[in-house]
């Protein structure tokens, strides 16, 4: 195999080392900074408030802002984040695979004609590498509804028929009659029926959509690098036709790629996993990511819910090596379509990260990974931060403005004790926290304008989406802001959620559910805005920009649902991409069998599946874990029997 699908990793332990010289001095200057502001004058309980919240997030401002440093550096200079080499792009190699490999696509109560399209592609897609006989494809079904699943198996029967045969003969379909576990147990399922027969597994969401290039290349890696247990891509979102889509799309193109890069340096061969558009090991997987129940009720205990954390900590805690590609080609993914979805699916991640507290001392784990938890958890709890910042500095504010000032503070005091205000200093940490918001997006211009703004439609229309991104995410972000605080409130508060099937294709949402999700948002925008606006006019525009996005939530969540907007953005060169402009094999495939998928109306027979043998796998020590007895080696009940193998 090329050595330029080794993965390497130098310097490995010095990497946090250095995250902590760049982070800690600086989130330290800048708590000092809110210190020295407020110190001259005699400190109010409110003030002491605000400074703790600060220093918190200015702790997690610098992680980020450190992190996107790095990674424009590293890509402006074309060097690999693993290596420091020069960056280069592995093409697939000429030489076979010599072991076998699965894709797997594991989907619950989905569309049918969406996810059989996408994996129709991904099957069309691999067809002609030259090692697609080295692959099995399996949809790993837990469907429940009884409609879709007479409509899965009538769709599964027509794909079969559609194929080449001999790419039929490597497609498989399996439907569990209850998803115990949800996707952890569906994935389990298949590692304990099939697993032993595959070197690794390809594991795609229901919306993921990948080149037989990226897929042949995830394989070649792992033969090339026997100690990797997992390698995870960084999925692009793509096909998205609303406003809200197409901004969200053009973000991640532009963004995502230099974090991802600033991310790999500091993880190195401790990167985390996201679920899907990833390849694992199988026996690592097996041996070592058993999942155990949490003790607890939920929110916080029950199932392991957002799982991928977990499952890429314990293989690193095993010894395994998992790595982040930060070649973004080839791999996409859907994203929700609106604000409403895409906040809904956020209420499920919070639930999930948060949960992960519980675990960030279990014994053995990498220093990177409880950084992961650490961080994705407070990914969410930062906006609930940021939101009592700023209500504990209006409070502040207004008290001050219904206070008059006390200069004598003594009966025999002969100078007055007058206010002190640090106008310098207070100027200046203004600018840094700026720079700290902002910079990272800038820098992410900047460099897509260097290298890439051919993907954009041209530096014009790169310019014209990245003003308009600009703006519609100050707009965003305190509507978001609010969301988030209110899922984090819920979850302390002990409230669970169900994990249900997104919403995946463009839909316009009706004013009356943009008013029933933004009214309160709307209410406390007017009313905070209004109380400020009148006492302290100067805080005012200081907050101008979330009170604008409060208030306009209703109109911001209906327009930004828009298809026909988000199309006439297109045709004006806004949020344009290459993915739309030359769409790739995966994609092209996608886009047509969605055009073309026909429904049969006959009853389908069950599919058939392949021979298995039963491995146990089993559960992995965790602070908070509970263990069931050992089971026997039986498949458990909930499995539909065994079938023999197609063809």
């Amino acid at each position: 195999m090329k050595d330029n699908f080794t993965l390497r990793v130098r310097a490995r332990k010095t990497r946090l080392f250095i995250m902590a010289l760049l982070v800690l001095p600086t989130a330290y200057w800048a708590m000092s900074q809110v210190y020295i502001i407020f110190q001259p004058n005699e400190f109010r309980p409110l003030e002491w408030v605000q400074l703790g919240l600060t220093s918190v997030l200015f702790l997690w401002l610098t992680m980020a802002f450190w992190t996107s440093i790095i990674g424009f550096l590293l890509k402006l200079f074309k060097r690999d984040p693993l290596t420091f080499q020069a960056e280069q792009h592995a093409p697939v190699s000429a030489e076979p695979l010599n072991k076998r490999h699965a894709i797997v696509m594991p989907v619950y109560n989905e569309e049918t004609q969406r996810i059989m399209a996408g994996f129709e592609a991904t099957v069309l897609t691999m067809l002609p590498t030259h090692s697609s006989e080295q692959f099995d494809f399996y949809m790993l079904s837990d469907t429940q509804d009884q409609t879709l699943l007479s409509a899965e198996l009538r769709s599964w029967e027509s794909l079969l028929k559609r194929l080449p045969k001999e790419a039929a003969k490597r497609c498989f379909y399996r439907n569990r009659k209850k998803n115990v576990g949800r996707k952890v147990g569906n994935i389990k399922d298949f590692c304990q029926r099939w697993g032993h027969q595959y070197e690794s597994m390809i594991v795609l969401d229901a919306d993921s959509i990948m080149t037989g290039e990226k897929m042949l290349e995830l394989a070649q890696r792992m033969e090339a690098n026997p100690t990797t247990g997992l390698i995870q891509t960084i999925p692009m979102p793509a096909r998205q036709s609303t406003f809200f889509g197409r901004f969200v799309q053009f973000a991640a193109q532009v963004y995502s790629p230099m974090l991802a890069t600033g991310l790999s340096f500091w993880q190195g061969d401790c990167a985390n996993y996201w679920g899907h558009n990833a390849v694992i090991r199988v026996k690592a997987f097996i041996d070592t990511c058993g999942l155990p129940a949490l003790k607890g009720k939920q929110p916080f205990g029950g199932e392991i819910l957002s799982h991928d954390f977990v499952e890429a900590a314990l293989l690193r805690r095993a010894g395994w090596q998992v790595f982040l590609l930060t070649d973004s080609a080839g791999s996409y993914e859907e994203v929700p379509s609106n604000i409403i979805d895409y906040a809904t699916r956020d209420r499920r991640w919070v639930q999930g990260n948060m949960q992960h507290l519980g675990i960030v001392t279990s014994k053995g784990l990498h220093l990177a990974n409880r950084m992961h938890f650490t961080f994705g958890a407070f990914a969410y709890a930062s906006s609930i931060l940021l939101l009592l910042s700023l209500l504990a500095g209006t409070t502040d504010a207004l008290i001050q403005a219904f206070t008059t000032p006390v200069y004598f503070t003594s009966t025999y005091q002969l100078f007055p004790t007058w206010l002190i205000t640090k106008k310098n200093v207070m100027i200046t940490t203004l600018w840094v926290t700026i720079a700290l918001l902002f910079l990272p997006k800038v820098l992410g211009i900047v460099i897509t304008l260097l290298q890439r703004r051919k993907e954009f439609g041209g530096g014009i229309n790169f310019l014209k989406s990245a003003v308009v991104e600009f703006f519609f995410a100050v707009l965003l972000a305190p509507v978001m802001m609010m969301f988030h605080s209110y899922f984090v409130l819920n979850v302390l508060a002990g409230k669970s959620v169900k994990w249900e099937a997104q919403v995946r294709e463009g839909r316009m949402l009706p004013w009356s559910q943009a008013f029933r999700f933004s009214y309160l948002l709307t209410t406390i925008g007017l009313i905070w805005g209004g109380v400020t606006a009148y006492y302290t006019p100067t805080l005012f525009l200081w907050l101008l920009p979330v009170f604008s996005g409060l208030v306009l939530a209703a109109p911001i969540i209906r327009l930004s649902s828009s298809v026909k907007f988000g199309l006439w953005c297109k045709r004006k060169g806004i949020f344009l991409l290459d993915t739309e402009c030359q769409p790739n094999s995966a994609i092209r495939n996608v886009n047509r069998s969605m055009k073309n998928l026909q429904m049969e109306r006959k009853l389908a027979v069950v599919p058939s599946l392949p021979d298995e043998a039963w491995v146990d796998m089993p559960l992995q020590p965790l602070a908070r874990g509970i263990y069931p007895p050992k089971s026997s080696n039986e498949v458990p009940s909930t499995v539909l029997p065994v079938s023999s193998k197609l063809g």
